[in-house]
């Protein structure tokens, strides 16, 4: 009813000014006020027949629903008939006493004024223009920018411009000087002014609103030929002169109020009829105003209705807030007290529903942060192997991305196909066995070779002892699966080389004591025979003798290998320069440019002058050098090109330096890379395959990460190289 309200208020003020607004939307919102008068009848109707029903059947709130009745009977409607009866005979006495003869008779007599005044200023303008015109008879083209310029300021006009007879500009004074393509005169203009010699048009007054400085008179004239040129192309000379500002305002004030005096006129009894309108559906909106009116004054009877009501409302919404309560001792009175009290009582339920949960949430947020960060991986599965969720342990440990295929199978996991499979039967075997044996877990170890290895060091096989048990599931009927594993790879790779440390010892002890007799014992069996034997036999004992020597030193040698790496010692980690390290061990390889002796494969230097110094033993980083060199060196002989680059690089992001050994022989087989920096693992024919396995050990003492691969180019295998990455000193 507001709405209604408001919207015929505002089409009432502006009914006078804007009379088709209002004419426009008066039906529909008489109709639309008629309606809802209608429904609002009905509806009296329907809650009078109800409230008697109620009352004789004595039922509660009757008697209030009968006092809000009483209320809207005597408030709502006599002040609204009073008020209307009033509005009509004021208003249809007023309407008529708006028109007077007197003021349309001075507004007809003030619009002839104005268009004679326009019209006499238009035929003064063309008949200067025509005599203007008959001055350039005589005036070359080329001249006639300057003759216009002085007949602008002569006539007081705005702009000239001289064209020719097909309407081409020839010259110009004033504004369109200015302008790149001035407005040409239109056809029919230029027809008139070569019949009549002359003409004017007055422009800028027919566009709403009309604006004085867009209102002007233009004239044309044709400009007559001189002698013999009569029958050239006449030329047009074209005058503008800007109307008086107050002329233009003035003659538009007249022209709008006698339009506005006679549309008014002509709508007089619309006036009438919609005025008398718009307080008839007043009348209807009093109503329904009083109507307001008596639900405010009935507020304090229907206060406890109301009070529960909001309250059963915010309730429904979750809002368990106390709520207030009526002191009054009637029955609505202890139904807002019993209703507060049950709103206490919800509330301290969720309070301790919601407590139970937070404890819940934070139980799990807990074992959340504990799995995130345990070393160890975790998944968990369904029956049938599909990973439910995951660690970041488990994608650290098996180096493949677990938790972007939680969903899918384990076994179809890229690179982990085998390792799902073995994992899935294994939980199916233990099933069996749980129900025969009772068993509550089972522990199996796993070889994994990853398809995306990031640390060669540890031969691209991790070794995992793997733990899975049931777990209880949320849908019944269905059990989820737990598998912790752990990468015991260091470990293996810790006891092998102890293993071989071990071997080493004993190979040494038992070997060596030996060796020495050996050889006294055959230079003495040389020296007593040599001069008791003939020629012949002299030279196969030497030749013997010579060759158990021989032997006896490449035992020797390889004795004492197994010894260094045996009794390897503790690293010294000091501050050390690696470049000034590289360049002294070089020192042996490389002299004046030159390759050394003894050296078949040149060694090419690339040293970055930004290392900074690193925590090492010079000692023991001195023999890693000569070891990856000569390997290097060994692996490059025979081929194309052989060439062998040892190169340092500051790495400013990680903070380390890497020293890379690179050479271009054939790179290490595969089963030889997985196993590499194992003891008595090598490619020669008479090495020892423990070279490497001092590099790795020695770099272990140091805590440098190292990393051996073959060296790609052109999807062939251009060569291998070995890594050592290196803490810098603090």
């Amino acid at each position: 009813m507001l709405g209604i309200a408001i919207v015929l208020m505002f089409l009432l003020t502006q009914a006078t000014g804007n009379r088709e607004l209002y004419e426009r939307n008066y039906g529909r919102l008489f109709a639309l006020n008629m309606v809802v008068a209608g429904l609002l009848l009905l509806v009296i109707g329907w809650v009078v027949v109800r409230l008697v029903s109620r009352l004789r059947r004595g039922k509660f709130g009757s008697r209030l629903l009968l006092k809000l009745a009483a209320i809207f009977a005597m408030v709502g409607f006599m002040p609204g008939l009073l008020i209307y009866v009033v509005s009509y005979q004021f208003v249809s006495r007023s309407i008529e006493s708006w028109f007077d003869v007197k003021v349309e008779g001075a507004l007809d007599a003030g619009l002839s004024l104005g268009r004679s005044t326009l019209d006499t200023l238009a035929a003064d303008l063309a008949n200067k223009t025509r005599a203007a015109a008959a001055q350039l008879s005589e005036v070359p083209d080329t001249s006639a920018p300057l003759v216009l310029d002085r007949m602008r300021e002569q006539l007081s006009a705005n702009d000239l411009i001289l064209w020719s007879g097909n309407a081409q500009l020839i010259a110009s004074a004033g504004q369109s000087r200015f302008l790149l393509n001035p407005e040409r005169p239109t056809v029919q203009q230029l027809r008139t002014a070569r019949s009549q010699r002359s003409m004017s048009v007055i422009e800028g007054l027919d566009e709403t609103p009309p604006t004085a400085g867009q209102a002007r008179v233009k004239a044309l004239a044709i400009v007559p030929g001189p002698g013999l040129a009569a029958l050239a192309e006449p030329r047009v000379l074209q005058v503008t002169q800007s109307l008086p500002p107050t002329l233009v305002a003035n003659a538009t004030a007249v022209q709008e109020a006698y339009r506005e005096y006679q549309e008014r006129a002509l709508a007089r009894e619309g006036l009438r009829r919609m005025y008398i309108g718009t307080l008839t559906l007043s009348l209807f909106l009093s109503v329904f105003g009083a109507i307001f009116l008596a639900v405010l004054l009935g507020n304090q009877l229907a206060r406890p209705l109301l009070l529960l009501a909001a309250g059963v409302r915010e309730v429904a919404a979750g809002d368990l807030s106390p709520k207030p309560v009526l002191q009054g001792k009637d029955e609505l009175g202890g139904l807002t007290r019993s209703f507060a009290e049950m709103t206490q009582q919800l509330a301290d339920a969720r309070a301790a529903v919601e407590q139970s949960m937070g404890q819940v949430n934070a139980a799990r947020a807990h074992l959340q942060t504990i799995l995130d960060n345990l070393t160890a991986g975790v998944i968990v599965l369904d029956e049938d192997g599909r990973i439910e969720s995951s660690n970041p342990g488990a994608t650290r440990i098996l180096r493949v991305p677990v938790a972007a295929n939680e969903g899918q199978p384990l076994a179809s996991v890229e690179g982990l196909q085998s390792f799902g499979a073995a994992v899935q039967a294994q939980f199916e075997e233990y099933a069996q066995e749980r129900r025969q044996h009772g068993l509550d877990h089972w522990q199996q170890s796993f070889e994994l070779s990853p398809s995306n290895p990031v640390s060669p060091t540890q031969g691209n096989t991790i070794t995992l002892v793997a733990r899975g048990a049931e777990m209880p599931s949320d849908v019944p009927g269905r059990s989820a699966r737990l598998l912790v594993f752990d990468d015991i790879s260091e470990i293996v790779s810790a006891q092998r080389a102890q293993a071989w440390g071990e071997v080493a010892r004993r190979l040494a002890h038992e070997i060596k004591n030996p060796l020495t007799p050996i050889q006294l014992s055959a230079e003495r069996l040389a020296h007593k025979l040599d001069a008791k034997v003939a020629e012949p036999e002299r030279v196969v004992l030497r030749k013997s003798v010579q060759t158990i020597v021989d032997q006896v030193d490449a035992m020797k040698r390889l004795v004492n290998e197994f010894r260094d790496y045996a009794r390897l010692p503790a690293a010294e980690l000091k501050p050390l320069d690696l470049n000034q390290l590289v360049a002294d061990v070089l020192n042996l390889y490389v002299r004046d440019g030159e390759t050394a002796a003894g050296s078949h494969v040149p060694v090419r230097a690339e040293l970055d002058p930004a290392c900074p110094q690193i925590l090492g033993d010079a000692q023991q980083l001195r023999q890693v050098i000569h070891n990856l060199l000569q390997n290097a060196q060994d692996a490059t002989e025979g081929s194309a090109r052989p060439e062998v680059v040892i190169r340092t690089q500051w790495n400013e992001t990680s903070r380390r330096v890497r020293m890379t050994v690179m050479d271009t022989g054939a790179g290490f087989p595969e089963h030889i890379l997985k196993r590499a920096f194992e003891p008595y693992v090598t490619t020669k024919d008479k090495g020892t395959g423990l070279g490497l396995a001092v590099v790795k050990k020695i770099a272990d003492e140091h805590g440098a990460r190292i990393d051996l691969k073959n060296r790609v180019d052109g999807g062939s295998v251009a060569g291998a190289q070995v890594s050592l990455s290196f803490a810098v000193a603090a």
